[in-house]
């Protein structure tokens, strides 16, 4: 074996056989690497669930491509047993450096971040999509295809008003791909689902209308996630008028006391899952729901992503970037100023005090029997 010629298996590293006892060479079980593509996507959980819808456009783009995914280590999870990926490495010193020898035939950035633009400026490949950093250190449309994209961070009316794209879409045209309305893609491992299976049968949710609301949101837009007062109102009405309802509280740490004193107000029976066991078992309890009550958050594109019946609440945020995929009822604020994006409020949370809890319920009520099966 010659430098010039190294073996074309993806199974192959250099350091150790794939198999005990077994050779490359002579070996008739090679598999090519085919087109080597990078996607970069370090940021948001609820943006890299969303980005999974690229992947099966990828896999038409390039059939015999070898992915590989690189995000915030708190991000793997969410991509566990994908079925696209060939590798996910953690943003770190070692992935950078290990990055900077390799070589890919595309590399795809979906985040509009310094660091993220910055990665894609230094991976050597011959064809880079999405966003780059200029020399001056601002970011840039790395293609064409990514300008729409690009225009939707600089121009508010745009993004606010004049956008009617749905953010998978937005995404997969920045990548230069055909966009399709693919599904997000969160794989549950069989061990998984039979722990979802179990749960559900141990609170007898077979026979009820599971019911998960998802009480939280990051703290970068507070005002994404209804009041405490609010959702202790949700928990007496979906359980008292919805036929057959029972429900559940989600969340991770955040919400640990939060669901709590919920709970506790609510004065009916709910279910608390629990908030400290990890991400992808936070992924089986919404699994285990029929449907998810939620802000526009992480747990709204698991839920997608699992083909759960969702009734997302948008105040701040833009609904028109989130897709349902038919599979439920968008709640939207009336308030003049909203969306806003605002990490700050103007207008003394009105878009909050105002979300329309009527409305909610009924988005509720109207998914019973919606959910796809697991």
């Amino acid at each position: 074996m010659s430098r010039a010629e190294p073996i074309d298996c993806r199974r192959f590293t250099g350091y150790k056989p794939c198999a005990p006892g077994k050779l490359c060479e002579g070996c008739a079980e090679r598999e090519p690497r085919g087109t080597r593509v990078l996607v970069v996507n370090l940021d948001a959980l609820g943006a890299v669930i969303q980005a999974t819808a690229l992947l099966p456009a990828m896999r038409r783009a390039w059939p015999d491509a070898e992915i590989s995914w690189v995000t915030l280590a708190g991000n793997i999870p969410a991509l566990e047993g994908n079925p696209h990926l060939a590798r996910v490495m953690p943003y770190d010193f070692e992935t950078v450096s290990i990055l900077g020898a390799l070589r890919f035939d595309v590399a795809v950035n979906l985040d509009k971040t310094g660091r993220s633009a910055a990665l894609l400026e230094l991976v050597r490949a011959p064809e880079k999509r999405g966003f780059g950093l200029s020399g001056a250190g601002a970011i840039r449309p790395a293609n064409e295809g990514a300008r729409e994209l690009y225009r939707l961070g600089l121009d508010d009316e745009f993004k606010f008003r004049g956008n009617a794209k749905p953010g998978t879409r937005l995404l997969t045209e920045a990548a230069g791909l055909e966009w399709k309305r693919d599904p997000y893609v969160l794989a549950l491992a069989d061990r998984e689902l039979e722990f979802v299976r179990a749960y559900r049968a141990a609170h007898g949710l077979e026979k009820h209308y599971a019911v998960g609301f998802n009480t939280g949101a990051s703290g970068v837009l507070p005002h994404k996630k209804l009041t405490e007062e609010q959702w202790v109102e949700l928990v007496r009405r979906v359980g008292g008028e919805v036929e057959s309802a029972r429900v559940l509280l989600l969340g991770g740490r955040a919400e640990t006391e939060r669901n709590a004193r919920i709970a506790e107000a609510a004065g009916v029976p709910v279910i608390q899952t629990p908030t400290t066991e990890g991400l992808r078992r936070g992924i089986g309890y919404v699994a285990a729901c029929d449907a998810v009550v939620t802000g526009d958050t992480s747990a709204m594109h698991m839920a997608i992503a699992l083909e759960r019946w969702t009734v997302a609440w948008f105040g701040p945020t833009c609904a028109q970037e989130i897709d349902l995929y038919d599979l439920g009822v968008k709640v939207v604020s009336g308030e003049p100023c909203a969306p806003c994006w605002k990490r700050v409020c103007d207008h003394d949370a009105a878009c909050l005090k105002s979300a329309a809890l009527d409305a909610i319920v009924e988005g509720v009520r109207a998914g019973r029997g919606k959910a796809s099966s697991l």
